[in-house]
């Protein structure tokens, strides 16, 4: 049993780090007001290993893989729901879910070019009754239509229709949830599309994208229901050689098109500074969704950590003053341990890199910097990473009502007992 910080500690402790960080300039209060308003996007999959309820025998395919058989994973619509309430329960802030089409709560099968927003009606009454909003993403793989690694850019004009229709159904389904909940949905478009080994033709399977994107996005609906999202990738599995939506396809496309880009942390090169694109794309885009995830080697999808990648993305959103401008979505999948904690421990990393920016004196590093004061900022930078930052979080978590510290894995370890044992 993991022991639990007394509130006299935890309000001892925040007024000495409040008294620390004034000195720097930094208000500690405010910046916990800033956090609250910020709303995570968490993804259903991480529940399931990626399966969904569309088809209960069916398999992964399009590049993506679920490694380990961890006991206890969600098997029907209303496990799945019961699992992030559960969740929710033990992250601070309120937050949103991300779906994927294939998450269908239907008692019939319908395919996905048919999808409908009665579909997902049940989804939409528990997130209104757990003052969740969500998000929504059409499915571009796991299908027979798919099995050739060819969706929207696929030379078959039925199968390219095919999937513009899904594309189409995706986004008004987006549109009634965005109704329905009083918040945008964001509906995320991402697909597998690519060649193991090297083509003859890059050029033609990009100008069909072209078009199939401009058919299933040629209907001009509401910003204020939806908002419609485009997310790249360099390489993948079954696509080494070749991926039609890359980041300067999709990047060109959301410049033209005037579209949201997703930047997911694990869809680059392992050196690249995923962080480092925020304010180049920002000066001509009006938003990105970031899917922060985490690629040991490459786009592994491992469990976000409170890593150095994933704080300069919170660095790099407070620093540019874009919060308002930047959507955070999770993207990972982990079946190899509990997949309640996964969720839990991603969603509060991320939050606290969120929290050590907004703390940070970005006002004084930036003066020292236009002042050509570079040893000065370096050595702030490094200092800053010794200053209190626990105890404004566990503040945090005590005002918001979850647990402190690592005492949510007590609840998680009960649950696990009582719930996921009997699956």
């Amino acid at each position: 049993m993991i022991p639990k910080l007394e509130t006299q500690t935890i309000e001892r402790d925040y007024a000495a780090a409040k008294e620390i960080y004034a000195a720097y300039g930094v208000d500690t209060d405010a910046a916990l007001q800033k956090l609250s308003r910020i709303h995570l996007s968490l993804h259903c999959w991480q529940g399931d290993d990626v399966g969904g309820f569309e088809n209960p025998d069916g398999e992964l395919s399009g590049g993506l893989a679920a490694t380990g058989n961890y006991p206890g994973k969600a098997r029907t619509p209303d496990e799945l729901r019961m699992d992030l309430k559960k969740v929710f329960s033990l992250i601070p802030g309120k937050h949103r879910l991300s779906l994927h089409a294939i998450y269908v709560d239907y008692p019939e099968p319908v395919e996905r070019n048919a999808l409908e927003t009665k579909h997902f009606q049940r989804w939409i009454d528990w997130a209104i009754q757990e003052g969740i909003a969500l998000d929504f993403n059409g499915t571009f793989f796991s299908h027979p239509l798919a099995a050739d690694g060819y969706t929207l850019a696929h030379p078959d004009p039925g199968i390219r229709r095919f999937w513009v229709e899904h594309g189409i159904a995706s986004r008004h389904i987006a549109a009634d949830m965005g109704r329905a909940q009083g918040s945008p949905c964001i509906n995320n478009t991402w697909i597998p599309d690519g060649e193991k080994d090297l083509p003859a033709d890059r050029w033609a399977p990009r100008q069909r994208l072209v078009e199939s994107l401009d058919a299933m996005y040629a209907e001009e609906l509401p910003a204020e229901l939806t908002r419609d999202a485009i997310e790249s990738k360099l390489f993948g599995i079954g696509s080494e050689s070749y991926v039609v939506g890359s980041l300067e396809f999709y990047l060109s496309y959301a410049v033209s098109r005037k579209k949201i880009l997703t930047l997911d942390m694990g869809h680059f090169h392992p050196t690249e500074e995923v962080s480092d694109k925020i304010s180049s794309v920002l000066t001509f885009i009006d938003e990105v969704l970031f899917h922060v995830s985490r690629g040991v080697r490459w786009d592994s999808d491992h469990v976000v950590t409170l890593s150095d990648p994933v704080r300069a993305v919170a660095e790099e959103s407070v620093r540019g003053n874009v919060l308002d401008r930047v959507h955070f979505g999770l993207d990972y999948f982990d079946a190899s341990i509990n997949r309640i904690a996964a969720w839990v421990i991603g969603a509060r990393s991320l939050l606290k890199a969120l929290l050590i920016a907004l703390v940070e004196p970005t006002q004084l590093l930036k003066e020292m910097e236009l002042n050509g004061d570079r040893t000065g900022r370096l050595a702030l930078m490094e200092e800053l990473k010794m200053l209190p930052f626990a105890a404004v979080w566990n503040r945090y978590c005590e005002m918001q009502g979850v647990p402190v510290g690592a005492a949510w894995l007590n609840e998680v370890r009960a649950y696990e007992r009582s719930i996921l044992s009997e699956r």
